[in-house]
């Protein structure tokens, strides 16, 4: 009897030793970055709901504004993500003066590069616009330009306040940046209204709105990290100076990702040309659809950044197993919300569209794409896009890199082109081809994983 209540005996997990994250821990960690997600996407609908208010020349201007901005926006993030590796598998590893001190080199990096970005995009705004739209009417083109130039006013801002959310992210303290958020969102929404509805400023007005919601929020962030009470803080920043051998670390994370996103973006910018000539049924299609999906993405993207957190501080650690079981833990979390989201969505489906002013032909395509899409991405994304920054957070960011180069470019460009121009199958192909592009990722970032290579890019020494 005793031999079999010993072995009935549940063995312990990672052999006995102390768990780095709880139940509870988890769950504030990826709780408010569910909600910063969420508002991103519904605050953006928001958002471009009045910037429409201001005249088709000033949507159109800043609309074109935006396809920059998001690139500049994907550097900020890359060196977040950089920073974020660096000081989570520091605090992993017990390294509190390391991980303060990289928090510094974030912070310092940061602010020079959204110095040098808000320069060279302040200076050369009206070449910039030209040269990625060649020619445009003269009245979107001013719009444009003067967005673009109050808008390069705020990256300083936006990149330290990325920096910033990064570390306490790295903590495990996605509240703080959860809060900031929420001020920087209402702070921005509310400068949109008086701006553009009381003073009449149009695109300027819009650009001011988002200048001082990102001026307010970097201020603020800036003042919390430097408490001595946070488990990592930058003390002095006046006094921060550069440590080459972070600086190093930060940027083998940073720089790859950075590429990465970067040309990603670019991609998804040639594949949207695609839809130029097949009708403006279709382009209104693909656009509603887009945003419907957008909101079945929010889970997995608040986990893709929890991810980083967590595997990081298990690879400091040393604690693989661990790591091992927090991925398989937070990968079911998605699963399962996609499930119930994309079932919800099946279900609300013809209601949900009938709210958008779409002709028959555009509904008919919306009808099209979206069951089709609820199968992919409940079975596929997670693996595609949440997945990979388990490699990113253990330093494995080269082979992330170039398997979503090629990935993009030759089955989600090329066979865009296929579908569409050759095969003729209209805005499915588009979507049949970023089908294509998410399964040869997911094999790829799968297979990495289960050969235990990642194990071997630890970043810090």
């Amino acid at each position: 009897m005793e031999n079999q209540a010993v072995s009935g005996t549940k063995k312990p997990l990672f052999g006995g030793r102390k768990p780095l994250f709880t139940q509870k821990e988890l769950l504030l960690l990826t709780g408010p970055l569910l909600v910063e997600q969420l508002l991103e996407v519904t605050v953006g609908m928001a958002d471009t709901m009045m910037v429409s208010r201001c005249g088709e020349a000033a949507i159109s201007g800043v609309s074109l504004v935006d396809m920059i901005n998001n690139l500049i926006i994907v550097l900020f993030a890359a060196l977040a993500t950089g920073g974020a590796v660096v000081v989570s598998q520091y605090l992993g590893a017990k390294e509190q003066k390391h991980a303060n001190a990289s928090s510094g080199q974030l912070i310092l990096l940061s602010a020079l590069l959204g110095v040098g970005v808000g320069v060279f995009c302040f200076v050369l705004a009206r070449p910039m616009l030209r040269l990625c739209y060649g020619s445009i009417e003269a009245d979107v083109l001013d719009a444009g330009v003067l967005y673009l130039k109050i808008i390069a006013l705020s990256y300083p801002f936006l990149a330290l306040y990325n920096g910033g959310a990064a570390l306490y992210r790295s903590m495990g303290n996605s509240k703080i940046s959860m809060q900031i958020s929420i001020l920087m969102n209402i702070i921005n929404i509310g400068g949109n209204a008086f701006l553009v509805y009381v003073c009449g400023w149009g695109a300027a007005g819009v650009g001011t709105a988002t200048l001082i919601s990102r001026a307010v929020s970097a201020i603020v962030i800036l003042r919390l990290i430097g408490n001595h009470h946070n488990v990592v803080y930058v003390a002095d920043l006046q006094k921060v100076h550069f440590e080459w051998p972070m600086i190093r670390s930060i940027l083998r994370i940073g720089i790859p990702s950075g590429v990465e996103n970067s040309l990603f973006n670019i991609g998804k910018l040639i594949v949207q040309g695609f839809l130029a000539g097949l009708g403006t049924a279709a382009i209104a299609a693909n656009a509603i659809s887009g945003s419907i999906a957008n909101f079945l993405l929010v889970p997995g993207g608040a986990i893709s950044l929890g991810l980083i957190t967590v595997v990081g501080q298990c690879i400091g650690a040393g604690e693989y197993d661990q790591a091992r079981y927090y991925v398989r833990r937070l990968m079911l979390f998605v699963y399962a919300c996609n499930i119930v989201l994309n079932a919800t969505l099946l279900l609300i489906l013809r209601p949900l569209v009938g709210l958008f002013a779409l002709s028959d032909a555009a509904k008919a395509i919306v009808f099209q794409l979206l069951p089709v899409y609820a199968a992919f991405q409940v079975t596929l994304w997670p693996l595609a896009f949440p997945f990979p920054n388990v490699l990113r957070a253990a330093g494995d960011t080269r082979y992330t890199m170039i398997v979503s180069m090629i990935s993009m470019w030759t089955l989600r460009v090329g066979l865009c082109y296929v579908f569409v121009n050759l095969l003729h199958l209209g805005v499915p192909g588009i979507w049949y081809a970023m089908y294509c592009d998410w399964v040869g990722r997911s094999v790829c970032f799968l297979l990495r994983y289960r050969s235990g290579k990642w194990r071997e890019k630890r970043v810090i020494q």
